[in-house]
């Protein structure tokens, strides 16, 4: 039927799929892919077509096989899967290149297992197992006059962590210990030194702990800024930027979204983004602005409004854009440090911590609303929630706006009321999951008791209120792996084998939409990504196995066959 229309003059094979085209002759511009389930993920189910077309790398046809000859003559390319499910790209909607950077090139010593690019990072618990590890990371690792940082660290499975400790294990090489949040940070006084930073620098900050050189939430904040030359070292930061694209390109994922650019230097971490973005690797970079920090470094908000009006003009490239009229912002503290703002507080001594004070929140909130921006707000607990909620509340009550879209980001803990509420003032959602895999065990024991912690990440009680929710990773507070994330809302299952509020699980469909479609809707992208259809961009991901046929339990250990990003076919190689 197919060799009227098609030119097949040689064949490359990868990984099972079949990719022909003219072997000698320009690319055809025009491309078929068929012979495997083709799920849209458009509708409230899953729907399949028998084949797709491309063009320069947009979708210009999803349908019957059987309509392809008749209306797309002239020279194409064959990509026959071979039986691999094809679903449209997976999109990380919130996700830290600065972070990854940084995590992937110095050490990881957590309290679970981690899959790095070279291998497995093993989790450690307890105390000494810990200081153990953080020993021999400091002996094979460390060097004089370079600080190391080592990622990980939770007081709950290591315990307790400060200067002296520090100072006694590694007294001649700088070394920070960045805690399992990436919301705080514990330095060594040779770190300090190199670092040229004084407790007069902090003395007014509630945030800092100089004499345990423990610096969080708007500490860290705070001193990150200043550190930044050693933070964002170049060479150390290309290496894990090239570590992050490798995990990238083995999960699938052809669109992240970076919540909260810069974290600490907008030229520095643009200029290195842009250095592996060069190397042309097969997925886009999305960037939601930080109005917090921009405010910092521009001296207020107008200043930081302004330059975000024109980034997108001054700095998007073929692969890196700056989303017009986004912003990030920031209300109460780390789910993993025990740090969110909790209506009914804490019991072992933790307690609730605001990234921004209220007042200045609220001020920054009304500023971007009244100038027509979607907000993205991190927040975590309840009471944090809360306060996001009321102040949408009065915003809409004094300047009402339809579609606003404001996006709350990881909603650790909230309730059925809240729920009700995030629906009727038109709130949208994007969550981490993984908060209930690896938290919910050990809050159980502290700072929550076994309620709450089990009902962290309420995602049916969303679903229930038809709130548009999507699932990101926050990379590294979650792995770089969305078939994982959507595992986790599916099964709710935690890092023990318990199963928790099973009340709470969502239909697999409904998670997949939270890494496709939805994801895309959280940045606004849902015309141009998130689904197959005509229209939008050529990109896909292949799987060995399809999501919607295999047990739910069995839905993370679905190998990534590859992509196709804006038409380009890349495999992954066999593992």
């Amino acid at each position: 039927m197919f060799k009227s229309v098609l030119i097949i003059l040689g064949f490359v094979v990868g990984a099972n799929v079949i990719v022909a085209a003219a072997s000698d002759a320009p690319p055809p511009a025009q491309t078929l892919y068929f012979g495997g389930p083709i799920v849209t993920m458009e509708g409230d189910t899953p729907e399949y077509v028998e084949a797709v077309v491309t063009r320069d790398g947009v979708i210009i046809y999803a349908g019957k096989k059987s309509g392809v000859a008749s209306n797309f003559p002239g020279k194409m390319a064959i990509v026959d899967l071979q039986g691999k499910t094809m679903l449209p790209g997976f999109i990380e909607p919130h996700v830290h290149p600065s972070i990854a950077a940084l995590i992937l090139s110095g050490d990881i010593i957590a309290p679970h297992d981690w899959n790095v690019p070279e291998g497995l990072k093993k989790g450690v618990e307890g105390h000494d197992a810990y200081i153990a590890r953080l020993k021999q990371s400091i002996e094979q690792r460390g060097e004089k006059g370079e600080v190391l940082f080592v990622w990980g660290y939770h007081q709950l499975w290591h315990g307790e962590l400060n200067r002296t400790m520090l100072n006694r294990i590694s007294p001649d090489i700088p070394v920070a210990v960045i805690h399992r949040s990436f919301h705080e940070v514990f330095l060594n006084d040779t770190a300090i030194a190199l670092f040229g930073i004084k407790e007069d620098d902090f003395k007014d900050n509630p945030q800092v702990e100089w004499d345990k050189g423990h610096f969080f939430e708007g500490g860290w904040l705070a001193l990150v800024p200043k550190i930044a030359p050693v933070l964002i070292d170049p060479v150390r930061y290309k290496r894990g930027l090239a570590d992050m694209t490798k995990l990238i390109r083995r999960s699938g994922v052809t669109t992240i979204a970076e919540q909260g650019f810069p974290g600490s230097s907008f030229d520095m971490e643009y200029a290195l983004l842009k250095s592996e973005m060069d190397k042309r690797p097969p997925y886009d970079v999305y960037n939601v602005l930080n109005g917090t920090q921009l405010a910092r470094m521009n001296e207020g908000d107008e200043q930081a409004e302004a330059f975000i009006d024109k980034a997108a003009v001054n700095y998007d490239t073929q692969n890196i854009f700056m989303l017009p009229k986004q912003v990030k912002l920031f209300a109460d503290g780390a789910i993993y440090s025990l740090a969110m703002q909790m209506e009914d507080g804490y019991s072992d001594g933790f307690e609730g911590e605001w990234m921004t004070p209220p007042a200045l929140l609220e001020q920054q909130m009304n500023f971007y609303w009244d100038r027509g921006y979607k907000i993205h707000v991190h927040a975590n607990g309840d009471l944090g929630i809360q306060l996001v909620l009321d102040i949408t509340d009065r915003m809409m009550r004094r300047n009402a706006r339809t579609n606003h879209r404001l996006t709350l980001h990881h909603l650790g803990y909230f309730t059925d009321p809240q729920a009700e509420q995030i629906q009727q003032l038109g709130i949208e959602v994007s969550a981490n999951p993984y908060y209930l895999w690896a938290l919910a065990d050990k809050y159980s024991e502290y700072g929550l008791g076994p309620e709450r912690a089990r009902s962290l990440v309420q995602l049916k009680s969303l679903k229930d209120q038809d709130v548009p929710f999507s699932l990101h990773s926050d990379f590294g507070m979650a792995p770089l792996e969305p078939l994982n994330l959507a595992w986790t809302a599916v099964n709710r299952v935690t890092s023990r084998g318990t199963l928790v509020s099973s009340d709470q699980r969502i239909d697999v469909f409904t998670a997949m939409q939270g890494v496709t479609l939805n994801a895309a809707r959280t940045l606004q992208l849902e015309n141009e990504l998130g689904s197959i259809k005509v229209g939008k961009t050529a990109n896909f991901t292949l799987l060995d196995e399809n999501p919607f046929k295999v047990q739910a339990m069995h839905l993370k250990d679905i190998r990534v066959a590859g992509v196709v990003y804006r038409g380009r076919v890349e495999m992954n190689a066999n593992r």
